[in-house]
């Protein structure tokens, strides 16, 4: 499976700017440029949590699929939000367990701009 271009076919993640830049190995890293229709805030870039969480989950999976080469549909996701998502989002997450049934993957979403911890996640996913 071409890694890469399946997540660049994947339309939602097209629709929000969503970028995987490196996928390999169970880790993965991806980045976002937080435009104005992705913002809360009228009078500041502030990415919505929603768009925070998809960067997430969608970097994540991106980890997990880099190991067992197929989709691998979220089965659960809990996010913490630590700080307001100001300009730029990246993320990075490696897989903590990749079982036959289920993977499990920590995220870390950042702003670019200054480095603050946006968020930290952990995602469950379907591997069989």
């Amino acid at each position: 499976m071409d890694v890469e271009a399946f997540f660049e076919g994947m339309p939602f993640a097209d629709l929000l700017g969503i970028d995987v830049t490196e996928c390999a190995d169970g880790h993965a890293e991806g980045t976002l440029e937080v435009t104005e229709d992705l913002s809360w805030n009228a009078d500041e870039l502030l990415a919505h949590g929603g768009v925070t969480f998809t960067l997430a989950d969608t970097v994540g999976g991106a980890a997990l699929v880099s190991l067992v080469d197929q989709p691998v549909p979220t089965v659960d996701m809990r996010i913490d939000y630590l700080a307001a998502g100001a300009g730029d989002l990246s993320a990075e997450a490696d897989v903590v367990r990749c079982g036959s049934d289920v993977g499990v993957v920590d995220v870390a979403v950042s702003a670019d701009e200054d480095g603050t911890r946006v968020a930290d996640a952990r995602g469950v996913y379907k591997t069989g």
